[in-house]
């Protein structure tokens, strides 16, 4: 109380002293403070008499201001008793005002609670209703992940509410709801990749081939380049420039977003397993579906083995990228399990319809598609054994198709041939001619004069022909892709060897029976023309094989069959020129007892000389000189010995000296006739049938009988022959002298 009345300002005064009522009054002390105030106001009134007596005056001023204060006193007493009625009054509302104030706050707290709870639940029901909204958006692993922040997050702030267990009893079903979603997606997916299958190989083969164009582009500018082939080390680093994305680029483009999607969310539901399964067994039954129950090859542009193989492709593409990207669900093994399959269906589809090709252009050009579909997938590292294995079959019956129409080709050659020496007209002719021909020209084309005639028949410039294309179209099966180029090379060999031995060669020789000498002469020319062909051939066949055949050279037993066989044919042209001088010298009628004395040859003989002089200069003027003189050489020692059998013919009995004489003219006529061919050693084929007809007319025949005069004058007469025609020499002769006795 001491500290409110001696504060220095009215102001304070009331500041200090309003409070402290209020609080004696709250405290029920009201009366204590009057009695505080009672006291102290006569504590001041006795220290106010007390300063009065020593200053009445002061203290009368003192009193007066006393009783003012007294007054104000009371007044202010009876203002405080008002205020402290107020107060109370005030503060009765106030803790009537605290009360509902507390009352309201727990209502509010209820309501703020009540509130909360239901913005909770609301916001459960919110993220459950967004779980739907994603599903119908297709925005499955959204839908996920704000189903797990439903229940591992929102759902925990509600567990008190029933909401909470319908949620998480719906959770199971909406789980699976996404599943079946994104594998609908999914499903909607593998069936477009499906259909994208045969277009995606079919860029892949278009890749390729732009590949095998740069490659041959880059053999063709730098020549040791041209080495190294598709998918070789050296070939990537070349072509790593142009670089193509065959599952991005503008004409397809493959998203693998829906796949990623259905894994990730797989992964997330801790069903990898069990996806992995699914899409495994639908890859195999798409794969199932990819594959058609068969195949043409008759269609004109391939596009049956096209489409087949660039679905297979496209498929395959997929797996090995499927694999890249997720190892987990694709692996090495199941990937390679169906290519292997894809594999051998098509093997087993095209084996299938192979019986129908009987063209080998078409073959080739089905060859062509296979090795493009080999490249492509070896670039993308997938086995292709079983490929390259049938890519044998292939040939195999490519080289039978060639074969056979080869040998009908061969064989309509040789039977519609003239048999006549080929004409030419003019210089382009000849260089058609000589450039596809194995041949040498006996004289530079510079000193040619047209028309001229070379001496094999037209059958051998187009079996020539044949041969060449023979040969390129054999070849023509290794370019782009073919692992066996040594099958080629023995296959070539062989089937080369039988065409020349069996369809030319033996074609030949079965026509030598024909009697006429221009077409077995003919022949004999072709088969010497064909056997130079055959030792071009072997070198031909040397510097075309590939490196990992055998060295050495290469020997085609063509070259022997034709060689042999012109032994055969220069025989028949010996038979028959032998024939026609048997049939000329059958003519001879000779008068072995003749009473006159002939001077001139016989029509035979000079028959026989007309005959053999004309078919050298016309018939058998393009043989090979070795050849023609041969050819007189037999035929004038054939035309001794059947002169020489004339007179030992069983028929003639006697021979008189006019009969000796007309053998000698005929036998000298001949003589001179072979001295006209300037080659003395064709003499030689007349020395018998000279000594015997020198035996015949010499005088002492009896020398005949002498060892060493016989071995001397009459060496090359037979020692049967000698004496059988000296008899009948003889006998004439003793028959006449007995006669001119008895005269």
């Amino acid at each position: 109380m001491s500290q409110i009345v001696l504060t220095p300002s009215e102001n304070e005064y009331f500041d200090q002293l309003i409070p402290a009522i209020k609080e004696v009054t709250i405290e029920g002390r009201g009366n204590q403070l009057l009695q505080t105030l009672g006291q102290y106001s006569d504590y001041c009134e006795t220290e106010i008499e007390s300063i009065c007596r020593n200053n009445h005056q002061d203290f009368t001023a003192s009193v007066d201001h006393l009783l003012r204060a007294w007054d104000g006193t009371v007044h202010l007493t009876s203002e405080i008793l008002k205020v402290n009625q107020s107060i109370q009054s005030s503060t009765e509302n106030l803790a009537e005002q605290k009360r509902a104030l507390v009352e309201s706050r727990g209502v509010r707290q209820n309501a703020d609670e009540a509130s909360q709870a239901l913005k909770d639940c609301l916001e459960v029901l919110r993220l459950a209703n967004q779980v739907n909204d994603l599903l119908g958006k297709k925005s499955h692993y959204a839908a996920l992940r704000a189903l797990d922040e439903l229940l591992n997050v929102h759902l925990r702030e509600v567990t008190q509410y029933q909401i909470t267990g319908t949620i998480q009893k719906s959770a199971p079903a909406t789980k699976r709801l996404i599943a079946e979603a994104v594998m609908t997606d999914l499903n909607t997916w593998l069936f477009r990749i499906r259909e994208t299958s045969q277009f995606l190989g079919e860029v892949a083969f278009y890749h390729t081939e732009q590949r095998r164009t740069r490659q041959k582009e880059r053999g063709e500018k730098f020549a040791h380049l041209g080495n190294f082939k598709l998918n070789s080390a050296m070939e990537l680093v070349f072509d790593e420039d142009d670089e193509f994305d065959i599952l991005d680029n503008e004409d397809v483009r493959v998203d693998f977003t829906p796949l990623f999607e259905c894994l990730h969310i797989h992964n997330a539901l801790g069903q990898t397993e069990k996806f992995r399964l699914e899409y495994a067994a639908t890859r195999k039954q798409q794969k199932e579906l990819l594959m058609p129950a068969s195949i043409t090859l008759l269609d004109p542009e391939e596009e049956n083995v096209s489409e087949l193989l660039e679905g297979i492709a496209g498929f395959a593409i997929v797996e090995k990228a499927t694999m890249k990207k997720a190892s987990d669900l694709r692996s090495a093994v199941d990937v390679d399990e169906l290519w292997d399959s894809m594999c051998q269906t098509a093997i087993t589809l095209i084996s299938k319809a192979l019986h129908e090709v009987n063209n080998a252009e078409k073959l080739l050009k089905i060859k062509g598609v296979i090795a493009l579909f080999i490249q492509t997938m070896n670039s993308w590292s997938y086995s292709v054994g079983a490929l390259d294995a049938f890519l044998l079959t292939l040939f195999e019956k490519y080289a039978e198709l060639l074969k056979r129409r080869f040998s009908d080709d061969f064989q309509e050659i040789v039977s519609t041939d003239d048999y006549m020496p080929m004409p030419i007209n003019n210089l382009d002719e000849y260089d058609k001619v000589v450039n596809v021909s194995w041949c040498i020209p006996d004289k530079p084309r510079e000193e040619l004069n047209f028309p001229c005639v070379l001496p094999f028949s037209q059958m051998y410039p187009l079996c020539c022909i044949d041969i060449r294309n023979f040969l390129n179209q054999f070849y023509f099966f290794s370019d782009d892709h073919f692992q066996h180029p040594k099958v080629i090379d023995d296959t070539l060999k062989t089937s080369l060897d039988e065409l020349l031995s069996e369809k030319v060669c033996q074609s030949l020789v079965e026509r030598l029976s024909s009697q006429y000498l221009g077409q077995i002469v003919q022949i004999l020319i072709n088969l010497e023309h064909f056997e130079i062909a055959c030792q071009e051939l072997e070198q031909l066949l040397v510097a075309a094989r590939s490196s990992s055949s055998p060295g050495g050279s290469i020997m085609l037993h063509a070259t022997e069959s034709f060689r042999s066989n012109k032994k055969t044919a220069e025989k028949r042209i010996f038979e028959l020129v032998n024939s026609k001088i048997d049939d000329l010298i059958e003519t001879a009628e000779y008068d072995w007892l003749s009473s006159t004395l002939e001077t001139e040859p016989s029509n035979y003989m000079q028959t026989l000389t007309r005959y053999l002089s004309n078919i050298m200069n016309s018939v058998l003027l393009g043989l090979p000189t070795e050849i023609k003189e041969l050819i007189y050489f037999d035929a004038l020692s054939h035309a001794a010995n059947m002169i020489l059998a004339l007179p030992l013919s069983p028929d003639v009995k006697r021979i008189n000296p006019n009969g000796v004489a007309a053998l000698a003219n005929d036998v000298r006529f001949l003589s001179e006739f072979v001295d006209t061919l300037n080659n003395p050693i064709l003499q030689e084929n007349l020395d018998e049938l000279q000594q015997t007809v020198v035996l015949m007319s010499a005088e002492n025949t009896e020398e005949y009988y002498d060892v060493s005069v016989r071995n001397k004058k009459y060496g090359r007469v037979d020692v049967m022959n000698g004496p059988l025609l000296l008899e009948k020499y003889t006998s004439l002769i003793i028959i006449q002298t007995m006669a001119g006795k008895l005269n």
